[in-house]
């Protein structure tokens, strides 16, 4: 019975730890999931930003250029043409079109100037009103290249974003479910007792489970088999009769049957073959013998 709790504990620990390396692949692939979507979002909403900047400066030709993701969770919008805008117009603007896109609402702007790289104008926004910046916004930035990089304060695409929290709970639950099958499982094992198999020489004989055991070794057995064996275990080192034999598993004494009584014994002599001190013998005429030296 050792054997069965140990085959069994194998199994539950493989399925284990097959589940925590599933786990951890799904969850570092939907953080890099989770990333790219976020900005692929951002790129779309800066383009809006930028489309409805040269709108308001009653510009419809030139084009916004393709959005830069300079590291995490920060971006740089650029233009084709000198622009010239009012601080306010873009806080509202970019602000309106973040909420829009459900974009985070921490985020830092700053406005550089193409020529000498230096912040013309920068705010924060934040969803703590207190921890808000927006500088005066009145006056209007004169024409000239502009560059607007936008850095989110947050961790935008955490491995304990909302998908991934769900798939940790359902493999959490998985686990907890096989851990309680295994439990049962070895709780029912210990307590089956020696009555449930039969010593024969070094091997462990489970008459209701169909099989040997020998030193960790699971021998399977056939019906006709276990049938056979159970008479041999009964009577140790005595002869047991063809006609009985044949009788007691196949309610027959045919020559057919004569026969598959031999076929079935050389099959039993083959599983047992291990073990020296038991023996399988014939007894010519009469009919067979299980042989045990202890």
């Amino acid at each position: 019975m050792f054997f069965t709790v140990i085959m069994r504990s194998i199994r539950i620990y493989s399925f284990g730890s097959c589940s925590l390396v599933l786990l951890f692949i799904l969850v570092f692939s939907c953080s890099s999931i989770e990333n790219d979507a976020f900005s692929e979002r951002v790129k779309i909403s800066l383009r809006e930003v930028g489309n409805q900047l040269l709108l308001s400066n009653q510009d419809s030709t030139s084009l916004v250029l393709p959005v830069i993701a300079l590291k995490e969770s920060e971006y740089r919008l650029s233009f084709q043409q000198p622009l010239t805008f009012e601080p306010s117009n873009l806080v509202f603007i970019i602000q309106n079109t973040f909420q829009k896109s459900l974009l985070p609402q921490h985020y830092r702007v700053e406005v550089i100037q193409c020529i000498d790289n230096e912040v013309a104008y920068s705010y924060q926004m934040s969803e703590d009103k207190e921890s808000t910046i927006i500088p005066c916004a009145g006056r209007i930035l004169p024409e000239s290249c502009y560059t607007i990089e936008v850095k989110f304060n947050r961790r935008v695409a955490s491995i304990f974003g909302r998908q991934t929290i769900i798939l940790i709970v359902f493999f959490g639950l998985i686990m907890v479910l096989a851990f309680v099958i295994y439990k049962r499982t070895k709780i029912e094992t210990i307590e089956v007792t020696d009555e449930n198999y039969s010593k024969i020489g070094s091997f462990h004989f489970y008459a209701a489970q169909n099989k040997l055991i020998k030193e960790a070794v699971e021998i399977s057995l056939s019906k006709k088999e276990v049938e056979l064996l159970e008479i041999f275990v009964a009577n140790p080192n005595q002869i047991i009769k063809r006609e009985e034999l044949t009788k007691r598993v196949w309610e027959d004494n045919g020559v057919f049957v004569g026969r598959s009584l031999d076929t079935y014994i050389s099959k039993l002599r083959k599983k047992l073959k291990d073990d020296k001190t038991i023996k399988l013998t014939n007894v010519h005429g009469v009919g067979y013998k299980l042989e045990i030296n202890s």
